[in-house]
C-alpha cells in the first residue's frame, strides 16, 4: 500500500483523500486548523459557497451529493438592488437550473466525516507544515497544541494547503518553476442579514442578491437558518474605500447612502462592520503542479477570486481528474503528469473568467443595455438549447472544459451583441437563422 502525506485537510484535501482511499492508498492528512467538527468558525470568515454541476458531480462519485444538497438552498437567478431599492431579476439558466448556496463549514464537516469512515485515512489537526523535502517525500510538522515536532515520511506528497501553500513554496525553489500571484484592488468584508421577527427570510431566498455600485458591490446568499450572509467587495483605498470608513457615523452614512434597503435588515451592522476583518482576493497561477514526489491540488496551484462561484467547484474537478488519471495510467508519476497537463489550461481559463465576472457583477448587471443582452441570451438558451449555450451556462451548468467555455462563450457573446446591433433579434425564433448565425 502506497502512503500519501496530504498537507491540508480543507475541502479539496478531504475529498481527494476519499478518492485515493477508495483506490487503496493510505492517506495521512495533516491540517493546520483545529478539527472543524469541534470548534466555531471565526466571524467574518464563513463566506458561503456556490455549489454547481462540477462540484455536484465530484461529490456524486463518493456518494455525498444528496447529503450536501439537502442542506443547500437553490438560487435560480440574480436579484439586483438599485440605490432606490428597486429590484430587477435575471434567471441564471433555463427552468430548473440553479446554483446552490452551501455553508463552507457544513460541507467541510461532511467531507471530514466521510474521510473518517475509510480505514485508509488518518487525520491529524493543529499540525503546521514547517518544511518539505519533495525529493524524498518527507514533511516536518509542528503540533501547535503540544509544541512537538514531527517528521513524516511517505511515498508521495499532495499539497492541498491553499493559496499560500508551503508545499508549493518548496517547489518554487526549483529551476523552471513558473509562479505568479496578483491581488485585486478590492477586499471584502462579511456582514449579516438576520431573519425577520417572525423567523422568516427577510428577502427572496431563491436568488443571489447583488447591489452593484460601479467599482464596488455587495452580494447576499441565503442560509438554512433564514439569514443571509452578505459580502461587501470594495477597494481598500479611494473615494469609496475601506480606509475612509472608520467611525460608527462613517459606517452608517456609507451603508445608508449605497445600501439603504439592506440597512433595516442588519441589526448587527455596526458590530459586524467593526469586528469582521477585511479579507484579500488573490489569483495564483503556477506550473508545474507535479514535481519529483510532490503534487499540488486546488488553491495551492490555482487560487481564483470568487466572482464566478467556481473556486470550490474547480478544486473538486481537480479531484475527479486526478482520479481519472490514476484509473487510466496506474503509475503515480505518469498519472500526475497527465493530471497537470489536462487541468492547467482549464484552471487558467476559470481564473480569467472569474476576474471578468467581477466587472460584470459590479458594473454591468444594473446597465440597461446589458440587461437587454441578458434577456436575448436567455431567450436563445430557452428556444435553441442544442444550438446555443451562454458562457455562464457552460461554466456553471455543465462539465464542459473551462477553456472551451471561455473561447466558445466569448464567441457566442459577441454574436449576441452583433444580433442586437444589427437589429435581428426578431429572427431568433427561426432555427435555421440561429444555426447559421452561431455556426
Amino acid at each position: 500500500m502506497k502512503r500519501i502525506t496530504l498537507v491540508g485537510g480543507g475541502l479539496a484535501g478531504s475529498l481527494v483523500a476519499v478518492y485515493l482511499a477508495k483506490r487503496g492508498y493510505e492517506v495521512n492528512i495533516y491540517e493546520r486548523r483545529p478539527d472543524m467538527r469541534n470548534v466555531e468558525i471565526p466571524a467574518g470568515r464563513s463566506i458561503n459557497l456556490a455549489l454547481s454541476n462540477r462540484g455536484i458531480h465530484a461529490l456524486q462519485k463518493v456518494g455525498l451529493d444528496q447529503l450536501v444538497l439537502d442542506k443547500a438552498i437553490p438560487m435560480a437567478g440574480r436579484m439586483m438592488h438599485d440605490t432606490a431599492g428597486n429590484l430587477a431579476y435575471q434567471p441564471y439558466g433555463k427552468e430548473g437550473q440553479a446554483i446552490n448556496s452551501v455553508s463552507r463549514a457544513h460541507l467541510n464537516v461532511q467531507l471530514l466525516q466521510l474521510a473518517d469512515e475509510h480505514e485508509n485515512v488518518n487525520q491529524f489537526f493543529n499540525m503546521r507544515c514547517q518544511e518539505v523535502d519533495i525529493e524524498n517525500s518527507v514533511c516536518w510538522f509542528l503540533d501547535e497544541k503540544t509544541g512537538e515536532k514531527l517528521e513524516v515520511k511517505s511515498d508521495y506528497i499532495l499539497g492541498g494547503d491553499g493559496a499560500y501553500s508551503p508545499v508549493r513554496l518548496k517547489m518554487m525553489k526549483n529551476d523552471r518553476f513558473d509562479y505568479s500571484q496578483s491581488y485585486t484592488k478590492s477586499g471584502y468584508k462579511e456582514l449579516n442579514i438576520t431573519p425577520t421577527a417572525e423567523g422568516d427570510f427577510a428577502m427572496d431566498p431563491d436568488s443571489l442578491h447583488i447591489w452593484p455600485r460601479g467599482n464596488f458591490m455587495m452580494i447576499a446568499l441565503p442560509n438554512p437558518d433564514k439569514s443571509f450572509t452578505c459580502t461587501l467587495f470594495m477597494p481598500y483605498e479611494g473615494d469609496v474605500g475601506f480606509d475612509r470608513i472608520q467611525t460608527d457615523e462613517d459606517i452608517l452614512e456609507f451603508m445608508n447612502t449605497y445600501f439603504a434597503d439592506a440597512v433595516p435588515l442588519m441589526p448587527e451592522l455596526l458590530e459586524d462592520f467593526k469586528n469582521n476583518p477585511v479579507g484579500s482576493l488573490v489569483t495564483v497561477r503556477c506550473y508545474p503542479w507535479h514535481m519529483k514526489k510532490a503534487t499540488l491540488i486546488g488553491d495551492a496551484c490555482h487560487a481564483i477570486v470568487p466572482f464566478y462561484g467556481q473556486g470550490m467547484n474547480c478544486a473538486f474537478e481537480d479531484c475527479v481528474e486526478l482520479d481519472h488519471c490514476l484509473e487510466e495510467f496506474g503509475d503515480w508519476d505518469i498519472a500526475m503528469d497527465a493530471y497537470q497537463k489536462r487541468r492547467k489550461p482549464n484552471a487558467d481559463a476559470i481564473a480569467d473568467l472569474a476576474l471578468q465576472n467581477f466587472i460584470e457583477m459590479r458594473d454591468l448587471v444594473g446597465d440597461e443595455q446589458f440587461l437587454h443582452y441578458k434577456k436575448v441570451e436567455h431567450q436563445l438558451c430557452e428556444l435553441h438549447p442544442d444550438l446555443f449555450k451562454s458562457q455562464y451556462e457552460m461554466v456553471t451548468f455543465s462539465t464542459i472544459p473551462y477553456s472551451e467555455a471561455l473561447s466558445v462563450g466569448a464567441k457566442n457573446t459577441k454574436r449576441v451583441y452583433d444580433l442586437i446591433t444589427e437589429d435581428k433579434v426578431d429572427q431568433i425564433n427561426d432555427r435555421n437563422f440561429v444555426e447559421a448565425w452561431f455556426k
